[in-house]
């Protein structure tokens, strides 16, 4: 690993370069626990396509040269999926007024350096740009605390999300489907949002 850490904003059509090499980062990342996630490129490129369509999307790029070893996304709520909006609407908030932080990833070499705290600033400051929303959220699945893959020392992040202003909504639940390690088909899982009040 150099030192040669970069953190980057990109939008639209300036991420098509990216892609490859990011969605094999998503796919490695993704496959640990706690989502255990059995992707594949086609699916990933697919689903980020999203942010080089939509003007409006964020994603954060960490990179060692030229090398993509993070990566941050997020976007205004009214763009999301009908899952991740259900809950907002149920609960009455208007979703114009919330911003969606999707997904961090980052490679396992290039954990504690302080990678994960600007992914949140950059995120921040892009809803902050785009200007008018008082919720910034994102949503994390919920595993049992006996799951057979939960490393014995997984320690949840909990405390890190409550330090950048983030706290757990347990009334703002969905369910997400994609499919695990090990298994044949695809399973919902259930995902609880954390939210910070913009001021």
């Amino acid at each position: 690993m150099s030192k040669n850490i970069s953190i980057h904003r990109y939008s639209g059509v300036a991420l098509i370069p990216f892609i490859p090499e990011l969605a094999r980062l998503r796919i490695d990342v993704f496959r640990y626990f706690p989502y255990l996630y059995d992707g594949t490129l086609d699916y990933e490129k697919k689903y980020l396509q999203t942010y080089i369509d939509n003007p409006a999307s964020v994603i954060v790029l960490a990179l060692d040269g030229d090398k993509v070893v993070g990566a941050s996304t997020a976007l205004p709520m009214k763009y999301e999926t009908e899952e991740m909006q259900r809950p907002f609407i149920t609960n009455a908030y208007h979703l114009d007024d919330v911003f969606y932080c999707s997904e961090s990833v980052l490679d396992k070499n290039y954990r504690g350096l302080g990678i994960g705290v600007r992914f949140f600033e950059e995120r921040e400051a892009h809803a902050a740009d785009l200007g008018g929303f008082k919720h910034i959220t994102f949503c994390c699945v919920e595993r049992p605390v006996d799951h057979p893959r939960r490393p014995a020392d997984y320690v949840p992040l909990d405390a890190f999300w409550n330090k950048r202003g983030y706290f757990k909504h347990p009334e703002l639940r969905t369910e997400y489907v994609w499919k695990d390690l090990d298994d044949t088909e695809e399973t919902a899982k259930p995902m609880t949002f954390w939210l910070k009040h913009e001021r």
